[in-house]
């Protein structure tokens, strides 16, 4: 596969203060890459470097296998959709979209089809006579992405598209623009700080974090294998619980033990693992402790909790106790009678463990 975009040991401060460092990232055309992370982790300040608008310190940046080095953002064949929308005010909506066609000199014919295509494919055609001010935010956000459809570049770049429409709309787009990608086979760069945009659009997801590279891979990789506790913390609604366990080698196996809020302990036995230090944090998913019920005993373990919370959630019910002094989250199924101060069994499954160095915070 050819290689779309390629950034090699990429640097970029704001005086002293460093926000990009040494990032290393390659995708391959038609991917649908998203950079995700806290405010201020510096994802829109690398979206900011592919497009140009930003200088970078150090490194390389190349589109289509081309050094971007000296290129001017209008000459790199990107184009970007705002947060902001960026739309002209004045001018209709037909206008907007065929505005940059115009003054790259696109015949009239050509900006006509290519604007029918593009409002039918965004099922804007209703809306074609209207400006800016008489639109919806989801009608703006459709219109700023006919604008950049038109273009048909080879690299679309999208900063936090979606955050200004509330969650209902935010749903409804997030489908329009993972269509989009499947029916153009475009390749895209998006930043989120929102991680469930994150896995519902990507192929492959950036986790940063101070300007930092914390883990690439694809959303199953990124969910079932985080590389460290920032990334199983961040990523997952809710996030991974982290379990505070001490480790007792013995003949062919590891003993993990979790000490229980009355004193009790709380033994896992460990077969797979080579290695483990002393002390290590358990990592382990919601939907992977639930009631007894719905597992299958053989490669499960049972622990005795008393039930904290009951956070019913439609198809979920969550239901929050504490392991090991940590308070976790457990997934049930909605339709799962308990109430709250019962003691009752949650089952974890063993096969679905991560373990995490508690110095290090690096997954073992």
């Amino acid at each position: 596969m050819n290689s779309i975009l390629k950034i090699k040991n990429v640097n970029k401060n704001f005086g002293k203060i460093s926000v990009l460092n040494d990032i290393n990232i390659d995708i391959e055309s038609g991917d649908f890459l998203v950079l995700v992370g806290p405010s201020g982790c510096g994802k829109s300040t690398l979206l900011n470097c592919i497009a140009g608008l930003e200088i970078i310190d150090s490194g390389d940046v190349f589109i289509d296998n081309k050094d971007m080095s000296d290129v001017a953002p209008k000459d790199r064949d990107i184009a970007m959709v705002f947060q902001s929308y960026a739309l002209y005010p004045t001018m209709t909506v037909e206008k907007n979209i065929t505005f940059g066609m115009k003054v790259r000199g696109v015949p009239d014919d050509v900006q006509k089809e290519k604007l029918k295509e593009v409002a039918k494919q965004l099922q804007i055609e209703n809306l074609l006579k209207r400006k800016p001010g008489q639109l919806s935010g989801g009608q703006r956000q459709r219109v700023a992405m006919g604008r950049a459809l038109v273009r048909n570049p080879r690299l679309f770049l999208f900063d936090e598209p979606l955050s200004n429409l509330d969650a209902k709309l935010r749903v409804e787009m997030r489908t329009e623009i993972k269509r989009l990608h499947y029916d153009l086979g475009a390749s895209m760069v998006y930043v989120t700080h929102d991680q469930i945009e994150a896995m519902t659009l990507a192929t492959k997801i950036v986790v940063m974090k101070d300007g930092f590279i914390q883990q690439i891979g694809t959303p199953a990789e990124i969910y079932n294998y985080p590389e460290n506790i920032f990334v199983a913390d961040f990523m997952g609604s809710p996030p991974m619980n982290l379990i505070n366990a001490t480790t007792i080698k013995e003949k062919n196996h590891y003993k993990i033990n979790i000490k229980m809020e009355d004193g009790s302990i709380v033994s896992i036995k460990e077969k797979n693992k080579s290695k483990l230090p002393e002390d290590l944090l358990l990592g382990i998913r919601p939907e992977n402790i639930t009631e007894t019920s719905l597992k299958n005993k053989q490669n499960c373990h049972i622990i005795r909790s008393k039930v904290d919370i009951i956070e019913p959630a439609g198809s979920d019910t969550f239901v929050v106790t504490k392991i090991g002094n940590t308070e976790v989250t457990a997934r049930f199924n909605s339709e799962t009678q308990v109430s709250v101060g019962s003691e009752i069994d949650f089952v974890v499954d063993l096969g679905k463990i991560s373990y995490f160095d508690k110095l290090s915070g690096q997954r073992i």
